[in-house]
């Protein structure tokens, strides 16, 4: 339906007429999280005072959240450092609202990962369900169908009385969201530290797929093209969302802002997929823009930049769920489940057609124009009229300072190494059960089973193998593989090698399915911009990430900043999530991350070193946070990928596993977990060669790894890969149907229940 206007009792709005009249009027900058000299470069852009409506609109675009201001000139290396390779297959890079890869046979996958960290501590429910909201509709507006979900969190202390609040909220809105939308959550990771007790990370990823010639952008050409808000009524939720929530640091005081933080309704948005699925369809869409963070605001204004540069709005157009709503609150509000079209004259009856049968509400606000001038009216009267760009693109670009920090030597001459290790069999089994059943090595399926995995009937791997796959196309079998990774605690050691470490470990993962990897999007979550502390790890860890990229040769696709994750003065440690996308050819080919056969060799490719700074090992046995993180090598990550896609080929290998937190010892736990199936394992010749201890073979983070199965027929074979492609490679231990334990020999055995039983405890005795 079409909408008739909306009235408002709060009086007229702030006129460009009134503002030119009251050139000295006080305005409440501060109080939209704008800077003195920002509302001073606003009046200089204008050559007089913003109106209020002008106002909201600059607050919200020029916040940190959506203008990315203090990041924009350390982000600029993603797009410098590329090679032709790493273009080859990118249809749609950064800029748009998510990253498009060709994977071949004429199908693409867009994908993205964006946070929704200060609002899911102040509602958990409401921000982390409208956290999978928002990033889904960022793919729809591709024009690609959404195909599945993953989350990486953060969450404080385990035994903080506050963390189960969190916890809950968080974990019931994601299920909740994605659930109902029938899309399957396929991976992800749970991390608990006491760093994040007052600022939890809530980081949200979707896929989706589409034909080539489905892919729509973000722009708004052609005068006389009509403008088209469509979805869900506009409500008071989330106004100032990303102004003022997203941008600025919680006080010590505990949560607040409510209303900043938007409600969702994921039926609503079913309907909206839909619903654009057919419009896109029959061709109806020029343009298209989802409303998340900044609203009216940002749509209109970044459609207009990216377009002919010219729109007039009637915003009175815009149905409202409440009637008293001023002028700046429509343009301001971040209520969920709405979209904005670009729709020629002669398509708009077609259009309408499609919204009506949907039962999708729809306003006609506006047309495209030749001004160059984005304009909008309120019941006739001008209250906006701004440079598109002035408000979407050229806002401000901060050079913060940057310090290198106080501590950091001091907290890297810490070493583990210097820690006392383990030589007897019986405390090595101990500390083996200890780090099995901590909070983040814990089995986390009282988080993972509230979510469907397998809806759609597309999935090919999820929890808990090392990465999630999901099926394009039934009849060839062309799918992807994706996972994220992060490691806060290797960031805080050293924010480069931290950086490429979460990259190495996504890149891995993926890998060890049999996809070859791809691209890369990724969730930059770190403390004020304003702490020159900071900003000296954001630059580390994003050049670590550019640099490494670029040795990888896949392109970064698009992905998200988050800045002000601190409570007071003490900012999180530097979270930079990794989400690593690949393509395999044949789903069929998946490989597990658990043996499923008797008598299989087992492998451990790699060289393990003595590398347990900011390990597992040294929190969880000793409290102990301190050294150097990994060496990290990402030529030999290629080769390994490169070995493991032939290995896939040739149907060499039965199962991969990679090797990150926890080391060996937690990956042959979980691989014998997977399916039940124990192990004989032997250390010397992993002692031997790489002249480490048992506590080090056991337990070290070394990166490179991973531990494969191999039927013995094959043994041939595979060695001869190995030795082909320069990797390293022992042979570790037999599997053992009649086992039903993993036993090290020499050393300790654990039996299957009590790995189930320590591993499986730890979640649901802190939060069922």
């Amino acid at each position: 339906m079409t909408a008739v206007s909306n009235t408002s009792s709060r009086g007229v709005a702030d006129t460009v007429s009134n503002a030119i009249a009251t050139p000295e009027k006080e305005q409440p900058y501060g109080a939209l999280g704008l800077k003195a000299d920002e509302y001073a470069k606003i009046r200089e852009i204008l050559g007089r005072r913003p109106t209020s409506g002008e106002l909201a609109m600059y607050s919200v675009m020029w916040s940190e959240h959506c203008s990315y201001k203090s990041s924009k000139m350390y982000l600029r290396q993603f797009g410098d450092k590329v090679t032709p390779a790493m273009k080859k297959n990118l249809m749609v890079g950064m800029g748009e609202n998510a990253g498009v890869l060709d994977v071949g046979e004429g199908w693409a996958v867009t994908f993205k990962i964006e946070s929704h960290n200060h609002p899911s501590y102040i509602e958990p429910f409401q921000g982390a369900a409208t956290g999978v909201g928002g990033i889904v509709r960022d793919i729809i507006s591709m024009g690609a169908r959404p195909v599945a979900v993953m989350d990486a969190l953060r969450f404080g202390d385990i035994n903080d009385a506050d963390t189960a609040r969190v916890v809950h909220g968080v974990v019931s809105g994601i299920s909740f969201y994605g659930n109902c939308l029938g899309l399957p959550n396929i991976g992800g990771e749970t991390v608990f530290d006491r760093v994040y007790q007052g600022n939890p990370l809530v980081n949200a990823l979707s896929v989706g797929v589409l034909r080539h010639e489905d892919l729509h952008l973000a722009n708004a050409r052609g005068v006389g093209n009509q403008v088209v808000l469509f979805g869900a009524r506009t409500g008071g939720d989330g106004i100032g969302g990303a102004s003022i929530l997203a941008s600025d640091t919680f006080s010590a005081g505990g949560p607040t802002k409510r209303p900043a933080v938007q409600v969702g309704d994921p039926f609503a948005e079913k309907v909206l997929i839909e619903c654009c699925l057919e419009l896109f369809a029959g061709k109806l869409v020029e343009g298209i823009q989802d409303l998340g963070a900044a609203g009216i605001s940002c749509a209109t204004s970044e459609l207009a930049s990216n377009g002919d540069g010219g729109m007039f709005i009637e915003l009175e157009k815009v149905l409202l769920r409440d009637p008293t709503l001023t002028a700046e609150e429509i343009l301001m509000s971040e209520s969920q489940e709405r979209m904005m079209a670009i729709v020629t004259p002669e398509k708009l009856e077609g259009f309408l057609a499609v919204t009506t049968k949907w039962d999708v509400e729809t306003s006609v606000l506006g047309e495209v124009t030749d001004t160059g001038r984005l304009i909008i009216n309120w019941h006739g009267e001008e209250i906006v009229n701004v440079l598109p760009r002035t408000v979407a693109v050229d806002g401000p670009v901060y050079e913060r300072p940057l310090a290198y920090p106080t501590w950091i030597d001091a907290l890297q001459a810490d070493t583990a190494s210097v820690l006392p290790r383990a030589l007897d069999g019986e405390t090595l089994r101990e500390q083996f059960l200890d780090l099995l059943g901590s909070p983040n090595l814990a089995d986390p399926s009282w988080i993972t089973d509230q979510y469907d995995h397998y809806v759609q009937g597309n999935t090919a791997l999820s929890f808990p193998d090392d990465g999630g796959m999901i099926r394009i196309d039934e009849e060839s079998g062309l799918g992807f593989a994706i996972a994220t990774d992060a490691n806060g605690r290797y960031c805080q050691l050293d924010p480069y090698r931290g950086a490429q470490l979460a990259l190495a470990e996504a890149y891995r993962n993926v890998a060890a399915t049999g996809a070859v990897p791809a691209g890369v999007s990724d969730c930059l979550n770190f403390g004020s911009p304003e702490n020159p502390e900071v900003m000296w790890q954001f630059r580390e860890a994003v050049t670590a990430l550019a640099d490494g990229c670029l040795e990888l040769e896949i392109p970064v696709t698009g992905g998200n900043v988050s800045f002000y994750n601190q409570t007071g003065d003490q900012p999180i440690h530097p979270t930079p999530v990794v989400a690593v996308l690949g393509v395999i050819d044949d789903v069929a080919r998946r490989i597990p991350s658990g043996w499923q056969d008797d008598g299989h060799n087992i492998y451990l490719l790699g060289e393990t070193r003595l590398e347990l700074d900011g390990s597992a090992w040294a929190g969880v046995v000793h409290n102990h946070l301190g050294g150097r993180p990994p060496v990290v090598d990402l030529g030999r990550e290629k080769a390994l990928a490169g070995l493991l896609h032939a290995a896939s080929k040739e149907a060499l290998i039965d199962s991969a596993h990679d090797l990150s937190e926890g080391g060996l010892a937690q990956a042959l736990a979980e691989a014998v977990m997977r399916f039940g199936v124990g192990a004989r394992v032997w250390l010397g010749d992993i002692c031997g060669r790489d002249g480490v201890d048992a506590s080090t073979a056991l337990f070290s983070e070394s990166a490179g790894r991973v531990i494969v199965s191999v039927p013995r027929e094959d043994d041939v074979k595979f060695l001869g890969l190995c030795a082909g492609r320069y990797i390293p490679v022992l042979r570790i231990g037999v599997t053992d149907n009649t086992l039903h334990a993993l036993e090290v020999q020499d050393v300790f055995a654990a039996t299957l229940s009590e790995m189930q039983s320590r591993h499986r405890t730890t979640l649901p005795a802190a939060f069922a």
